[in-house]
């Protein structure tokens, strides 16, 4: 365990922002029930706040986050650790630029990951916010990804966003609302790659256009 503590201010102010980052997670469908999670670090400590294991996007609240500490220990709690803290610690250890995660199950993505396909970066928006969202396979067993699958893959700095093979998605920003964000932009774009595929496949088509470009500057400045 950690000598330091969390400054409690600090401490209270993000546990709100995570509460309120995982009922907006809930209300537009991307997490239901108890699976995901989301975190935030600390900037008066090596630690981040957490939701545990069993408690649902909708029902966070300051009595039930965690405080995990960098170094793999948590401040005392009634409540289970989630499997995922291995990876969302991890993640923070290798890259200071990232502040907070969401990670959710939300429908149209994980059935791309279901489907072992990579969602296309197919508009303006995902190649300027994202870049590329990497398919992360399963655990070499079989099993859910851990910070073994996960963390080299977040080790390049330019990725932002990961999806998890028959899992879900990973979303990762300077605040929980960058990241959370991310995570809708993810969910987005699945339903509008399926919207374009079926459209595609019952005109004939076989090819469409992708972007180059995320912004008119970028676009203009190649010419």
């Amino acid at each position: 365990m950690s000598a330091q503590k969390p400054d409690a201010s600090e401490l209270e102010a993000k546990k709100d922002a995570l509460i309120a980052t995982a009922r907006r997670c809930f209300e537009r469908g991307l997490q239901t029930n108890a699976g995901g999670n989301l975190s935030v670090r600390l900037a008066s400590v090596e630690a981040i706040v957490i939701k545990p294991s069993g408690v649902g996007f909708a029902e966070c609240t300051r009595d039930n986050l965690q405080v995990a500490y960098l170094d793999g220990t948590l401040e005392p709690s009634a409540f289970k650790p989630s499997k995922d803290l291995d990876f969302h610690v991890d993640l923070y250890r290798i890259r200071p630029d990232i502040n907070a995660i969401v990670h959710c199950h939300s429908p149209w993505a994980t059935g791309y990951a279901s489907a072992g396909i990579e969602i296309p970066c197919l508009t303006v928006q995902t190649i300027e916010k994202i870049g590329r969202m990497p398919l992360i396979p399963l655990s070499a067993n079989g099993g859910p990804q851990t910070d073994v699958e996960i963390s080299p893959v977040f080790r390049d700095a330019s990725i932002r966003a990961a999806v998890l093979a028959n899992h879900g998605t990973i979303g990762v920003g300077k605040t929980l609302m960058a990241a959370q964000y991310l995570a809708e932009i993810i969910e987005e774009t699945a339903h509008i790659a399926f919207v374009r595929d079926a459209l595609m496949a019952a005109h004939g088509k076989t090819l469409a256009d992708l972007p180059r470009y995320g912004t008119a500057k970028e676009a203009a400045a190649a010419l």
